[in-house]
């Protein structure tokens, strides 16, 4: 079932940008892949750069299979995307000293509480550090969700290469009930109402 649009600044947003970034990401696909999957395994995100807080939504009848990923936590706990199946999920990239990163974490957590108890899920994944610099982090800027420790084995990361891939610190990604990718803001948030338009829109669909 197609969905209503509605004209929301993160849909305006995205009808002239998201085209451009998803020709992008198709024409560079394999070539993008490969070489993060060797960056991924070295434990590096040195090619990684800001973005610029481009939106790109996917339509449900274009998604592709859901992400599939298992990793550990900075507090030592495993976590897999099947165990919020049937739940909205905002995978947020980062790193400690990430300027970013630092400016966009209190917006994350006041709409991580917003939407508590609501079916979403927030899940921090940190691409650089181990997990005493992330722990530190959540600490300083009061981020209560967790955070994946990814720099070791990149499995997070590796989950989404070749698609609408986090090819850029910080990345912020919606996943649908099904754990497809629904949206992608690549770069810091200019504030959290194009985030919480994706996440309240997202979590609406019925299919």
């Amino acid at each position: 079932m197609s969905q209503t649009i509605r004209p929301t600044r993160a849909r305006l947003m995205a009808r002239g940008l998201a085209l451009a970034g998803v020709v992008a990401l198709v024409a560079t696909g394999c070539s993008t892949a490969d070489d993060l999957a060797t960056q991924y395994g070295n434990g590096t995100t040195e090619n990684y750069i800001s973005g610029n807080g481009t939106v790109t939504e996917i339509a449900p009848e274009d998604r592709t299979e859901p992400v599939a990923f298992t990793a550990e936590t900075d507090a030592g706990e495993t976590v897999s995307r099947s165990d919020h199946d049937g739940e909205v999920v905002v995978l947020n990239f980062w790193y400690a000293a990430c300027p970013p990163c630092r400016l966009e974490a209190p917006e994350l957590e006041k709409l991580n509480k917003s939407y508590a108890d609501k079916g979403v899920e927030f899940l921090g994944v940190n691409v650089r550090d181990q997990a005493d610099t992330s722990l530190a982090f959540a600490r300083t800027f009061d981020v209560t969700y967790p955070s994946v420790v990814d720099a070791n084995d990149g499995a997070v990361q590796l989950a989404l290469a070749g698609t609408i891939a986090p090819n850029a610190v910080p990345t912020t990604i919606v996943l649908d009930k099904q754990g497809r990718i629904a949206a992608r803001i690549l770069g810091g948030l200019d504030g959290p109402s194009i985030l919480d338009t994706l996440i309240s829109d997202t979590l609406a669909e019925t299919s």
